[in-house]
């Protein structure tokens, strides 16, 4: 019976080990999955419409939010059936994975706001402008007919 045990320890360790890859692997993959940092940084357009759909574009957190979900699962797993001896470093990374993630997402609303609200911006200050070439235009022909 002993030896049962020994192995049903060492089995044990070699399941925490892989689970602790597992959760590792994930949160590369989530890391990878990210946007680049170049790739919100330098943006190629003609107006800014055009610069703002290219960001929200760059902003795309992929399947990052999958990967971190995989790797909160299998750390879960692993705490729950206290497979770790130490997790610390494992729930940090999982907490700083999933706050970037939410900085990006919250970012990729913030320009997706603006993209709505841009063009509507143009088109309300085209049409102050027209307004206010009007009354001017009016204005001066009046001037004139009252010297006639």
């Amino acid at each position: 019976m002993g030896q049962t045990s020994l192995d049903d320890d060492d089995l044990f360790g070699e399941a925490a080990d892989e689970m602790r890859s597992d959760v590792e692997a994930s949160l590369a993959d989530a890391r990878a999955a990210l946007p680049d940092a170049d790739a919100i940084w330098e943006v190629e357009a003609d107006n800014t419409l055009g610069v703002l759909n290219a960001l929200k574009t760059a902003l795309d957190v992929g399947d990052a939010e999958d990967h971190l979900r995989d790797a909160k699962k299998w750390y879960t797993m692993g705490e729950r059936a206290d497979a770790f001896e130490d997790a610390d470093d494992l729930a940090a990374a999982i907490e700083d994975v999933e706050a970037l993630i939410e900085d990006v997402e919250d970012a990729r609303e913030q320009v997706g706001d603006l993209t709505a609200t841009i063009p509507q911006l143009r088109g309300t200050l085209e049409e102050f402008e027209a307004d206010e070439d009007g009354p001017e235009a009016d204005a001066d022909s009046d001037a004139g007919e009252a010297e006639a």
